[in-house]
């Protein structure tokens, strides 16, 4: 792992430098650094609280920085127009419902608002971008069925071609895997880092992380307490002094990701070879493929 000082803006891609936020008086987000590099899949891990869903509606522009900046092809998010912006960056939440009675097709044309002047009609081009969001997911023979007769991981698959439907160039998720079996969140993280867009996903599961994403980013109590290559970050000492477990890593593949085996949970003030220490280290506050 490298440490990174720079600030993340002025680069390309979507990026956020040194962002802090406040709710409610509590501080949630502490001078956080990320630069997720173009095409790649970086995983937001953490315990509760940690701030992984507020960072990734600050990288979204639902929610503004109290401090600091999150940029897009190095220009301020708050100066980007929201139909700009809304092309560029999709959104995947945790829960996605709705009271209308909507065919998969339906949900899927919602990624075409941004494309589309307020009250025109759908174009070729916008059929286009549906059926090829349809067929990317599998969905195409789904594309009749209503919402309400989805399972969760169908559901979870429509939101992603939902937001392939808008084209973007980065798309964000926020614990796509809460309540999918087995089968569906690798079905879903597969997909998702076969799409070679540029991914920030937020996971509890830290072995789907270890399989899926490139780098990963390791927040506690709103601040960066490491952040690199996935195999780099993921250690026995990580793991016990930010997640409070003892844990096995091993790599059955020497070439291959790491595999977490959890021993149970250790002491209070225990510590494992390689912990980060108890403190947030604003010295390593590291940037996933560094800043350009």
């Amino acid at each position: 792992m490298t440490d990174i000082s720079r600030c993340a803006d002025g680069g390309t891609g979507l990026r956020a430098a040194h962002v802090s936020r406040t709710a409610g008086g509590a501080l949630v987000l502490d001078g956080v650094t990320i630069a997720p590099r173009p095409g790649t899949l970086t995983g937001l891990l953490g315990p509760n609280g940690s701030g992984k869903s507020t960072l990734l509606r600050v990288l979204a522009g639902v929610l503004a920085p109290d401090a600091g900046v999150v940029t897009l092809d190095g220009d301020r998010l708050d100066t980007v127009p929201r139909r700009t912006l809304a092309r560029r960056v999709a959104v995947v939440e945790q829960y996605a419902d709705t009271q209308v009675d909507l065919t998969v097709a339906d949900a899927v044309r919602l990624g075409r608002i941004p494309h589309r002047r307020a009250w025109s009609p759908a174009t070729a081009a916008d059929e286009a971008a549906v059926r090829s969001a349809l067929a990317r997911t599998g969905l195409t023979d789904r594309a009749r069925r209503s919402w309400r007769t989805l399972s969760g991981g169908e559901r979870q698959r429509v939101q992603i071609a939902r937001a392939l439907a808008q084209e973007p160039r980065e798309l964000l998720l926020d614990e796509p895997t809460n309540h999918l079996d087995i089968q569906h969140q690798l079905d879903l993280l597969s997909l998702v880092a076969g799409l070679r867009l540029t991914c920030v996903v937020a996971l509890h599961d830290l072995n789907l992380a270890a399989m899926y994403c490139d780098h990963v980013v390791v927040l506690r109590e709103g601040g960066v307490v490491a952040a690199g290559p996935v195999e780099e970050v993921l250690t026995a000492g990580l793991i016990a002094d930010v997640y409070g477990v003892r844990a096995s890593v091993t790599r059955p593949d020497p070439d291959g990701r790491p595999h977490i085996r959890f021993l149970g949970t250790a002491p209070p003030g225990s510590e494992q070879p390689g912990a980060v220490g108890a403190g947030r280290c604003r010295s390593r506050q590291l940037v996933p493929g560094g800043v350009s």
